[in-house]
């Protein structure tokens, strides 16, 4: 109980820094979508795509960093 006694101060500013890498990681996954596909358009070519090298590792940090942020976001709640 000690420790999350001298993380709370530091977690507002932890999460703030977490939103932040998790919506740039989200948006730099933004690949080949046509302008349609944003307003509702059919997007078929991109419906089965492969996850490969850095587009692959950005997917997972992007997973992991939601998961930091849920947590950080559970101990701020319970503290």
């Amino acid at each position: 109980m000690e420790i999350i006694q001298t993380v709370q101060p530091a977690l507002p500013y932890v999460q703030i820094i977490l939103s932040i890498l998790l919506v740039a990681s989200i948006l730099l996954q933004q690949r080949g979508s046509s302008l349609g596909g944003a307003f509702g358009g059919d997007n078929f070519s991109s419906a089965f795509h492969k996850r490969r090298g850095a587009e692959l590792f950005l997917f997972k940090l992007s997973i992991g960093i939601a998961i930091l942020f849920v947590l950080s976001t559970f101990v701020n709640i319970l503290v």
